[in-house]
């Protein structure tokens, strides 16, 4: 537990930094967000041992992040009326929360958080090297 809440504050951070060299601003669920898709993605290296190939990784962290991107949305956008993103102008989008595009961008974001989770385990906990 001790480990994932280290890894959460650091997706959460990375995320919001990230947002905020994208689009300059950012939204404190998206720290939330940002965390809890970090530790789910890290979860994916951590189960499969480094058996599932990468790129199969990275496509099931992006399903991952694009689903968790969606019921934050719902929850932020839609039901609290917080507006904190839009993608009804995207294509593919799915009532604005979610979109084509940024999927495939989540897939090479989910890529680097596995790298990042492997390699803050073994620096930050000592964990033996999956990936």
């Amino acid at each position: 537990m001790f480990k994932n809440t280290i890894l959460f504050g650091l997706g959460g951070i990375f995320y919001i930094l990230i947002e905020l060299l994208w689009r300059g601003r950012s939204h404190w669920s998206m720290f939330i967000l940002g965390g809890l898709c970090f530790v789910l993605v890290g979860v994916i290296n951590e189960k499969s041992r480094g058996r599932l190939p990468l790129l199969l990784q990275g496509v099931i962290g992006a399903t991952v992040i694009t689903a968790l991107e969606f019921v934050t949305g719902y929850i932020v956008n839609i039901k609290l009326h917080m507006d904190v993103w839009s993608y009804y102008d995207a294509p593919l989008n799915i009532m604005g929360q979610v979109c084509l595009p940024y999927m495939i961008l989540w897939f090479f974001a989910a890529i680097g958080c596995i790298i990042a989770d492997g390699y803050l385990r073994r620096c930050l906990f000592g964990d033996e090297k999956i990936r």
